[in-house]
């Protein structure tokens, strides 16, 4: 079961290194949770059917600062909980030298932790990779999972298009956090100085940097964050495809594919809307989100 007690924020560097971060100081007290050798950090609101809310794999991403939005408007129906996957916020981030960050690593992971929660079938959210996970969840322990949504979900091969370049060739400065974040959001997206503050500084921890230059590593060796069609074909809960009409990090063809491979699936396409629908557009995509889970 999960350890109550709140992870300190940055355990390894402390709490200095956020200043008057305004996204830094809203996080809720953090809960943890040890299962398969590996130990998950995650922060949660309201009651209900468990809704777990996976990131993507950007840099300096993490359960908080990507699902800040729409945590309270979750919170209103379910229990909504917003983890952090390993190598990546405030979870475990094993030796590369050791651990594989892979894609396996992930699924692994969310598997592991839905069990160990031992609250019955969850609900699973995911974006881009995070989709993917949700995805590999689904297919390893389908009587763990209701249903599934998948918002700008890797999984179909695309390569290494230009603009994934700003996640796989990141450098590790402000500057670099900027084009990532320009990369994920719609033009219009008014980028917060806060937000790329807190995911900067969140990126150059010393474990966090080493297990995501590492997972990078693996994407660039497998050619891109995919599965094969077949694999994604074996997803039978109900699932839900959201997809940014304007992502430039997984083509709007990606999200038709997935419906075509997935049987049980439906759609939702966000007009004005990059990769990031959780951030640009909270209210349309927590509304359609959950009139899929409660339906």
């Amino acid at each position: 079961m999960a350890n109550a007690a709140a992870r300190p924020a940055l355990r390894e560097a402390g709490d200095s290194i956020w200043g008057d971060n305004a996204i830094a100081k809203a996080r809720p007290q953090g809960k943890l949770l040890t299962a398969g050798g590996l130990t998950t950090h995650y922060v949660e609101m309201g009651e209900g059917v468990p809704t777990i809310l996976i990131h993507g794999g950007g840099a300096g991403a993490d359960g908080w600062g990507n699902w800040r939005k729409c945590l309270p408007l979750f919170a209103k129906n379910v229990r909504a909980m917003a983890i952090d996957m390993v190598g990546f916020g405030f979870s475990d981030k094993p030796d590369p030298a050791n651990f594989v960050y892979s894609q396996d690593a992930r699924d692994e992971q969310l598997t592991n932790f839905i069990e160990a929660l031992d609250s019955g079938p969850v609900n699973i959210v995911g974006n881009s990779t995070g989709g993917l996970t949700a995805m590999g969840a689904a297919i390893r322990r389908p009587d763990l999972v209701n249903k599934i949504v998948l918002m700008g979900s890797a999984g179909i091969e695309t390569g290494i298009i230009a603009p994934l370049k700003a996640l796989t060739e990141y450098d590790f400065t402000p500057a670099g956090m900027r084009r990532i974040i320009s990369s994920l959001a719609n033009p219009a997206f008014e980028v917060e100085e806060a937000l790329v503050d807190y995911r900067h500084k969140l990126s150059i921890e010393p474990g966090v940097r080493a297990g995501y230059s590492a997972f990078m590593r693996w994407i660039g060796e497998q050619g891109g964050l995919h599965r094969p069609e077949a694999f994604i074909a074996q997803v039978k809960v109900p699932a839900l495809v959201v997809h940014g009409k304007k992502d430039k990090v997984v083509p709007l063809a990606s999200g038709y594919r997935l419906l075509e491979l997935i049987e049980n699936s439906s759609g939702y396409i966000v007009p004005h809307c990059g990769h990031w629908a959780m951030m640009e557009h909270p209210e349309d995509f927590t509304r359609v989100t959950l009139s899929f889970l409660n339906d």
